[in-house]
């Protein structure tokens, strides 16, 4: 499971960053745009406040492990989750916590 983990890991960075990459080249950095994408309809409105919701949870999860094991390092799992996603950040958590130490 440990480099099913890893490997999920690297897709769930790659595969949207296709889709962000791709987005960014048409319009540009303009963010306040793609945020207005985000939330063109219901649907992707419903997406959007999933994700959000998934990643503070799986941001105060790692934040309560890593008080507890004091294994600093996998604080990197917030800054992915939030620039990359939760289809990065959670299974690097899962790679991190579960890895031979």
């Amino acid at each position: 499971m440990h480099m099913i983990y890893l490997a999920l890991a690297v897709w769930g960075a790659i595969h949207p960053m296709y889709y962000f990459v791709s987005w960014f080249s048409e319009n540009g950095l303009d963010l306040a745009g793609m945020g207005a994408a985000w939330n063109e309809n219901a649907a992707s409105s419903g997406l959007v406040w999933d994700l959000t919701i998934s990643a503070v949870t799986l941001t105060l999860w790692v934040l309560a492990e890593t008080l507890r094991t004091r294994t600093w390092q996998d604080l990197i799992v917030i800054p992915a989750t939030f620039c990359i996603g939760v289809s990065c950040g959670l299974p690097l958590y899962l790679y991190l916590r579960f890895k031979p130490r």
